[in-house]
């Protein structure tokens, strides 16, 4: 909860916040939110600030379904799915706020179709300005750090850790290339994983904390959702150290 929290609260930078205290009222000043239809500045500038706080809620949602269900899908399929989602979500919400806000007003609340330019306007600047993120992403990401293990593991490999499991006196690496077995011990493993960080889930699991997308429960036990759809599970004794951290 804690982790998806801090996702969430994320979302709210200062340059956001300090964008919006300056931008809202200028918005609210200039802008009726419907043709045809006067209301007061205070009304106008809820209005506005509803809009904003649905967006940035909306974004996360969006980006999140896209990353956990559609992560391999192709860039343009993707680009449709989320204007799709986001107009899913978007708009009736935009529509509920609406209609209440109006209705404490006095005013007449809106039809579901005028709200519609709302949210393909959104869908379509969202959708351009996370291609024009990404693009810059591509040109400016650095090549993934490679911990000391690495050096045990195939001379071609270049991709990340996901997890390490042990089996008696061996350890199972898995990546994003494959699994790798060594001989070694577990700690030393856990070791030699510097300089990247992760946690014990269990005594015979540890997993990188850039692997995760997700804490899943099933019959009352806690399992992590890594980035290659392995669930690893939780056992009481790290639980803890692992809510503690924000892991869960």
């Amino acid at each position: 909860m804690s982790r998806k929290l801090t996702s969430i609260l994320a979302e709210f930078t200062p340059s956001r916040a300090l964008a919006a205290m300056v931008f809202l009222p200028l918005l609210a000043f200039a802008f009726q939110p419907f043709p045809n239809m006067f209301l007061s500045f205070p009304m106008r500038f809820l209005f506005w600030v509803g809009v904003t706080a649905l967006a940035l809620c909306v974004t996360w949602i969006a980006r999140r379904l896209t990353q956990k269900y559609f992560s391999e899908a192709h860039f343009s399929a993707r680009d449709v799915i989320l204007v799709l989602v986001v107009l899913a979500l978007f708009v009736p919400s935009l529509w509920l706020m609406s209609w209440l806000l109006l209705k404490a007003g006095g005013q007449q609340a809106p039809g579901l179709l005028s709200v519609v330019p709302y949210g393909a306007l959104f869908a379509t600047g969202l959708v351009l300005v996370r291609g024009h993120m990404q693009g810059e992403m591509l040109e400016q990401e650095p090549e993934p750090s490679l911990p000391r293990l690495a050096k045990r593991l195939p001379d071609t490999f270049s991709g990340r850790v996901y997890r390490l499991t042990v089996r008696d006196h061996f350890v199972d690496v898995v990546t994003s290339q494959g699994v790798f077995t060594i001989r070694s011990r577990f700690t030393d493993a856990i070791d030699e994983m510097e300089p990247i960080t992760g946690h014990c889930t269990h005594r015979s699991h540890w997993v990188t904390d850039d692997a995760i997308t997700g804490v899943e429960k099933t019959d009352g036990k806690t399992f992590l959702r890594l980035k290659n759809d392995d669930l690893v599970p939780v056992s009481r004794k790290y639980k803890p150290m692992l809510e503690q951290h924000g892991v869960i």
